[in-house]
């Protein structure tokens, strides 16, 4: 049966030009773009006009950008490159809702001695910018807060925490690489020092990604070896996947606007759809802004994860929260964070892409009408038989 892919935020299928880009590279052969002979000088030449697509979509100048392997190679440069430069006995700051590439790397600051402060959001999904500046106190090393939310979607106050931090002299770090290509992003606005992306969420190659790193800002590189990327972070570069990075970049660039106005009004079809057809269903977070692709749904009575394999079944790609656990699914630390301990055993994410169709959303819906009244059907089903 023809496929209905409707889990973009866990990786986002690579985009025509993307591919185009890529395959240019793999079939003239790439050279070491650290070599000074010909295919040398032309991969170097194409790492260098997709680091400069990375920066325009972001707002940054091109050697503020250091090509990485991804978001989470992003989010731990940022976390450990600045907890490393800082002075000794100073606190970080954090969220709870972080992605776990964040959470992880201020697990292992907190091994190593460093204390770590973290700031719940409120039952919407929001970290409130007030609560971040408490926790910091004056004395933080580093502040690390999330863009979008790569569960429920919310936007978080980023631009405002930035300005308060950038008056007070203290570093701050953004992962943005769920909100990159989907929301404009402009990294002086923010009043970032650290910014993450992932290409696969926007269409780009996975395993592919960038950190903004603003110009003058010392970072220690947690790799060693060459001096690649200005000595930030060292390696041989994956020519043919920057330059699919590179495309993606700027097909999202061009057509940001258009993409976030269609995909926010599929998201409102959606979300009132299933309110609609499904009695105590809930939107997670839907008071508050979000990112235009994501719907959290929470079905009452109804694991995340039997949806997950009911509708994988009628063809449908959906998920119960993030894709970074290796192929596990577990309580959503986001929802409960939020204080939802019930919806966040029976919520799935359903987020799309610029080729997400209508009639690809009512065929879902349609679908999950199905699994659910099988899924509730079946423990009255099963009481009836113990009681014949």
């Amino acid at each position: 049966m023809p496929r209905i892919y409707l889990d973009h935020n866990a990786s986002s299928p690579l985009l025509p030009t993307a591919r185009e880009a890529m395959t240019r590279v793999l079939a003239q052969g790439a050279g070491n773009a650290s070599s000074l002979h010909a295919p040398g000088r032309a991969a170097r030449l194409v790492i260098e006009s997709a680091r400069q697509d990375v920066a325009r979509l972001i707002g940054a100048l091109p050697e503020e950008i250091v090509l990485t392997s991804g978001g989470t190679e992003s989010n731990n440069l940022a976390v450990f490159g600045a907890a490393a430069a800082a002075p000794a006995g100073r606190p970080v700051v954090t969220s709870d809702i972080e992605h776990p590439s964040v959470l992880g790397a201020m697990q292992e600051l907190e091994r190593r001695g460093m204390e770590v402060r973290r700031v719940r959001p409120t039952r919407d999904g929001v970290v409130p910018a007030s609560d971040v500046l408490q926790a910091v106190d004056g004395s933080a090393a580093l502040v690390s807060l999330m863009l979008a939310n790569n569960e429920v979607g919310t936007l978080q106050p980023v631009a405002e925490v930035g300005a308060e931090l950038r008056r007070r002299g203290i570093l701050f770090h953004c992962d943005a690489a769920q909100a990159a290509g989907k929301v404009p992003i402009d990294v002086r606005g923010l009043g970032v020092d650290l910014l993450s992306i992932a290409g696969h969420k926007f269409g780009g190659p996975q395993g592919v990604g960038a950190l903004y790193v603003r110009r003058g800002l010392e970072l220690h590189p947690h790799l060693r070896g060459g001096g690649q990327e200005l000595n930030r972070r060292p390696g041989t570069e994956n020519v043919a996947a920057i330059a699919g990075l590179g495309a993606a970049a700027a097909e999202a660039a061009s057509s940001i606007g258009e993409s976030a106005r269609r995909q926010s009004t599929l998201r409102d079809f959606l979300e009132d759809e299933v309110s609609r057809r499904l009695p105590g269903a809930r939107v997670n977070g839907r008071a508050v802004t979000r990112i235009p692709n994501t719907s959290s749904l929470a079905i009452r009575g109804v694991t995340g994860e039997s949806l997950v394999v009911a509708l994988d079944l009628e063809g449908i790609a959906i998920s119960a929260g993030s894709a970074c656990s290796a192929g596990t699914i577990r309580r959503s630390h986001v929802l409960e964070a939020m204080g939802l301990r019930e919806e966040s055993g029976e919520s799935i994410r359903v987020s799309f892409g610029p080729g997400t169709m209508r009639d690809e959303l009512v065929t879902f819906l349609e679908a999950l009408e199905r699994v659910v009244a099988r899924a509730r059907a079946a423990p009255a089903e099963v009481g009836a038989r113990r009681g014949a």
